[in-house]
């Protein structure tokens, strides 16, 4: 029988009747696979150098939690992007209010202190949260949220707007730098200064901002905010051999580690300093230096590589978005992203101090991991369908 008869038949005898793109496989076409495929790269990669950093004292345990959560981080991802737009657009101020709550329970008796910031709160079980990471979808989400209203309109932001998204910026901002934890606390204000200035921010405001930032910047290293370890990572990059033993070891053993792998590396699970545990918090702030030992520069710049297709992506999502929420949270995940793979990467190499980042979907971190898929999902979700409603015979 035709098609197009059959489809006659089943509307005269009340069946349903399936269009195309209706089953499983047409639903994967609302999302855009490129994006979860270089999300998805990223996250093996960081569990094959996660594991080659730990199967020395843990065997494949490191490598199998990696996945585990890479594997959650992916169904949260492709929930959200089912969710839709308007119900992401909804979850924007919850978002957000959950976020600063988390960060006020930091420093009550409920949060810890790892490595001088008291930035995580123990969920027992030997997991942790940490709440900035919650802050970073938090103010890109809800900043996003504010603003798109007016910019669909064709108008700018009002003075409310503005008002109203530096309180969404800096609430937890300032919370995250109380922790003290300056690195989260850089891409919060980098990620949502992008997100007003493509939203429409004012000259005036962006000038105003930026001295006010940059006098910010003065009074944390001019007061007793930092911490003497806090202040030594920042400054230990300059100079790592003034203090070979103390805050400079670190650095000194990352760079070490990169500078032996040469061009094409030592080989995987062959990297001198990586296998004999020279280089501490290789699993998580420094795993970039195990892909510069055992896979060189070539493996290395690889991985960058494939990490600058994932923002670029991002972007390509967020320009085709159908309207401004879809654009100003694409914009806004991909700084939040690009900024903390260009922090992550520059303090392995020396080039920027040490803030304790983590790289996107390559380090190892429950937390961390968890966002950066929440971050995909929300983008995937806020550019709206791609496909036209099917027209009604």
């Amino acid at each position: 029988m035709p098609r197009a008869a059959r489809q006659d038949r089943s509307r005269l005898s009340g069946g349903p009747v399936r269009r195309p793109g209706s089953g499983a496989l047409g639903g994967l076409a609302r999302h855009d696979v490129g994006l979860f495929v270089a999300a998805g790269g990223a996250s093996v990669v960081g569990a094959l150098l996660v594991w080659s950093a730990t199967v020395r004292t843990a065997g494949s345990a490191y490598l199998v939690r990696h996945l585990v959560t890479a594997a959650v981080g992916l169904a949260l991802a492709l929930l959200v992007a089912r969710a839709g737009r308007d119900r992401v657009r909804a979850a924007a101020p919850w978002v957000w209010g959950l976020a600063v709550v988390l960060l006020l329970l930091v420093p009550t008796p409920l949060g810890t202190t790892v490595n001088g910031a008291r930035s995580w709160l123990p969920l027992g079980a030997g997991f942790t949260l940490q709440p900035a990471e919650v802050a970073k979808a938090g103010v890109v989400l809800a900043l996003a949220a504010l603003l798109a209203g007016r910019l669909d309109r064709g108008a700018g932001p009002g003075r409310r707007e503005v008002l109203l998204g530096l309180v969404v910026v800096g609430v937890p901002t300032a919370l995250v730098v109380l922790q003290p934890d300056l690195g989260s606390a850089l891409v919060l204000a980098a990620a949502g200064a992008v997100v007003l200035v493509v939203g429409g921010l004012p000259l005036r405001w962006v000038a105003l901002l930026t001295a006010a930032a940059a006098g910010l910047a003065v009074a944390a290293w001019t007061t007793p905010l930092l911490s003497a370890y806090q202040r030594a990572r920042l400054t230990t990059f300059l100079d790592p051999a003034a203090d070979p033993q103390g805050a400079g070891y670190q650095v000194r053993q990352v760079r070490l580690a990169i500078e032996g792998g040469g061009l094409w590396g030592q080989g995987f699970m062959a990297g001198p300093r990586t296998q004999g545990g020279f280089v501490p918090f290789q699993l998580n702030d420094f795993v970039f230096s195990v892909a510069g030992e055992e896979l060189g520069f070539v493996g290395a710049a690889g991985l960058v590589v494939l990490l600058g297709v994932l923002v670029l992506r991002i972007l390509v999502v967020a320009a085709r978005a159908e309207d401004a929420l879809g654009r100003l949270v694409g914009v806004g995940v991909a700084t939040w992203l690009a900024v903390q793979v260009v922090q992550n990467v520059g303090m392995n190499l020396g080039l920027l101090p040490v803030t304790g980042l983590p790289l996107p979907f390559v380090s190892y971190g429950g937390s961390s991991m968890l966002v950066s898929w929440l971050a995909v999902g929300l983008v995937d979700a806020a550019q709206g369908s791609r496909r036209r409603p099917p027209t009604r015979p």
